[in-house]
C-alpha cells in the first residue's frame, strides 16, 4: 500500500506539471497571433526619438497607415517568429513558475503571495524571453518591406556574428526585460487572483466569462501602464542605435534617464496606447485560455 502511495504521487505532481505548462503554451500561443500586429506599432514609437525624428509617426492611424502603405499587410506581423518559437515554453514558464512560487508561498496572504509568486514568474520569464526579444525588436525595426529583411535565424546569426551571445549581443537589453517582465506579472497576477475572489462567480457560464475577461483586461491594463518605461528602455536598447557604431543606450536606468533628459517625462511613455489595447484584452485571453484548457485537462487527462 505504501509503494503504491510513492508511486501515484510522482504522477499526479508531473500530470499537474503538465497541465500547467500545456495550458500556459496554449495561452501565449492565441495571445500572440491575435495580438502582434500592435506589438510592432507599440515598437515603432518607442524607437522613434521625437519630433525630429524623420521617421516619427504623427499618431496611432498615421502609424497604420504608413506602415500597410510602405510595408503591406505582412509588415505588422514582421518579428512574429521569434514570440512564436518563443511563446509556448515562455508562457509555460510563466504559469508553471507562478503555480510553483504561489505554491511556495502558501503560507503568506493571497494579496502578497500572488503578487510575490507573479514578480518570481516574470523574472524567470524575463531570462528564458530576451534573446527572442532582441531578435523580435531588430525586426519590428526594420522598415523595408517584408520580403526584403532578413529572416529571423539570419538576424539572430547576424547578431551573434557581430556581438555575440552576452550583454551586446543576444542578451542585451536584460535588466530592461527583467524590470518590465517582473513589474508586469507582479500586478497582473496579484490583481487578477485577488480581485477574481473578491467579486462573487456567477453561475451563468456567459457571465463568468465576462466577470474573468473583465478582471483580466482591468488587470493587463494597470501591469501595461505601470511597467511601460522598462519596455520603452527595453526597446531603445535593443532596437536600433541613432549613430551606427555608437552606442547610446546602454543599460536599463541609464536609458531611462537620457530619455526623460532628452525628450521629456511623456516619452517615458511612447506605445502606451497600442501596448494597452494589445495586453488589456490580451491579457485577458491569456488567463481565460489558461484557466479554461487547464480546466479541460484536468477532467479530461
Amino acid at each position: 500500500e505504501t509503494l503504491t502511495m510513492t508511486t501515484k504521487k510522482p504522477q499526479s505532481l508531473l500530470r499537474e506539471a503538465s497541465h500547467q505548462i500545456i495550458a500556459g503554451g496554449s495561452a501565449g500561443l492565441v495571445e500572440i497571433c491575435l495580438m502582434h500586429p500592435l506589438d510592432v506599432v507599440k515598437t515603432r514609437f518607442q524607437i522613434q526619438r521625437g519630433n525630429s525624428d524623420p521617421n516619427s509617426y504623427k499618431n496611432l492611424t498615421d502609424c497604420f497607415r504608413t506602415i500597410f502603405r510602405n510595408e503591406g499587410i505582412s509588415g505588422f506581423y514582421k518579428g512574429i517568429l521569434p514570440p512564436i518559437v518563443a511563446e509556448t515554453p515562455k508562457r509555460a514558464v510563466k504559469f508553471f513558475t507562478f503555480e510553483q512560487y504561489k505554491k511556495a508561498l502558501s503560507l503568506t496572504p493571497l494579496s502578497a503571495g500572488a503578487s510575490v509568486a507573479g514578480l518570481g514568474a516574470g523574472l524567470t520569464e524575463a531570462v528564458v524571453v530576451n534573446p527572442f526579444e532582441v531578435v523580435k525588436v531588430s525586426l519590428q525595426a526594420n522598415r523595408d518591406a517584408f520580403k526584403e529583411q532578413p529572416s529571423s535565424f539570419a538576424q539572430a546569426r547576424r547578431i551573434i556574428n557581430a556581438d555575440g551571445f552576452g550583454l551586446r549581443g543576444l542578451n542585451k537589453g536584460l535588466t530592461s526585460t527583467l524590470g518590465r517582465h517582473g513589474v508586469f506579472n507582479m500586478i497582473y497576477f496579484g490583481f487578477y487572483f485577488n480581485v477574481k475572489d473578491a467579486i462573487p462567480t456567477s453561475p451563468d457560464p456567459t457571465l463568468e466569462f465576462m466577470r474573468k475577461f473583465a478582471i483580466g483586461l482591468v488587470s493587463g491594463t494597470i501591469s501595461s501602464c505601470v511597467n511601460i518605461p522598462f519596455d520603452v528602455a527595453k526597446s531603445r536598447i535593443q532596437g536600433p542605435q541613432p549613430v551606427p557604431g555608437e552606442i547610446k543606450y546602454r543599460t536599463c536606468f541609464q536609458t531611462m534617464a537620457l530619455v526623460y533628459r532628452e525628450e521629456g517625462y511623456l516619452a517615458l511613455y511612447k506605445g502606451l496606447v497600442p501596448k494597452i489595447m494589445r495586453l488589456g484584452p490580451g491579457g485577458a485571453v491569456m488567463l481565460l485560455v489558461y484557466e479554461y484548457v487547464s480546466g479541460w485537462l484536468q477532467n479530461n487527462w
